[in-house]
């Protein structure tokens, strides 16, 4: 029976670290510091952004349909926001924050203004990082969590949608709709017949998107997953330019130029960088 403790675990995150840069991947999945046994992380304003929003729009798929807007989504923006306040959200002055907690407020009164699929059923998966084998014989595991996931009774199916606090649109080459359909498909008992990315800063309501092959989508998710397992059995994590945008900020907290903040939850340590060379904002917050 294949161990899950010895198996190499794949997620959204990881895959687009590794595509963007192996150095990069290794630095935010594999790396410990030895000297805290922990891995490191990089905080920055859009991440904060992002995680504030997030979870005050997923925290509503818990309620019943009729409680979802009955306090105010802004009051617990509020609350959310108190975690990523300050340093611990890559803030160095109140003015920036100020700013970026204004941009996710006003997201937050579009959608109180525009429910649109929020005010229907929702699928909750009960596990707390939901999972399975993407390949047993290869020993990988695919996870993840999935922002939200309409039940269409019609069809008796499940419609994915995928918060987004970006200017920008997601990629089409992104492999994010293949391993969301994937992973959805193998962590609850509904079939997937629609997928979504909804633009908070663009958009009313979600945009639906192609759904992607199921096996056409496992195929492609499994081929990175044994390059990223070469990748680490090798212990081979190059940098394709010996230097980019994704491992930069990474090599910086390495040779002590970000300032240390904290530890997380999941006993990360924390780190921001200075003014003087900030790090390129993400354009969106993978969860």
């Amino acid at each position: 029976m294949a161990d899950k403790y010895s198996a190499v675990w794949v997620s959204h995150t990881s895959i687009s670290d590794f595509l963007k840069c192996p150095r990069a991947y290794y630095l935010r999945n594999v790396y410990k510091d030895p000297k805290t046994g922990h891995k490191v992380q990089l905080l920055s304003p859009a991440l904060a952004l992002g995680q504030a929003v997030h979870e005050v729009i997923e925290s509503l798929s818990v309620l019943p349909t009729t409680d979802r807007f009955k306090e105010s989504l802004l009051i617990k923006y509020d609350r959310a926001w108190k975690k990523v306040a300050g340093k611990r959200g890559g803030f160095t002055d109140e003015t920036t924050e100020a700013q970026f907690k204004e941009q996710g407020a006003q997201m937050l009164r579009q959608v109180m203004q525009h429910h649109g699929p929020l005010d229907n059923l929702a699928v909750k998966i009960k596990e707390s990082l939901p999972h399975f084998w993407l390949s047993e014989e290869e020993g990988i595991i695919l996870c993840g969590k999935v922002d939200w996931l309409e039940f269409l009774p019609d069809s008796e199916s499940v419609h994915i949608i995928d918060f987004k606090t970006s200017k920008a649109e997601e990629s089409e080459s992104s492999l994010q709709l293949p391993i969301y359909h994937v992973l959805v498909h193998h962590t609850q008992k509904h079939r997937v017949s629609k997928a979504s990315y909804w633009y908070l800063r663009l958009a009313d309501a979600p945009v639906e998107k192609e759904l992607p092959d199921l096996e056409t989508a496992r195929a492609e998710i499994l081929e990175v997953a044994k390059r990223i397992k070469l990748a680490r059995k090798l212990e081979h994590y190059k940098c394709p330019t010996d230097g980019c945008f994704a491992c930069t900020p990474f090599e910086r907290i390495l040779s002590g130029e970000a300032t240390y903040v904290g530890e997380n939850d999941f006993r990360q340590d924390l780190y921001i960088l200075s003014t003087s060379k900030n790090v390129p904002e993400p354009e969106s917050m993978i969860l």
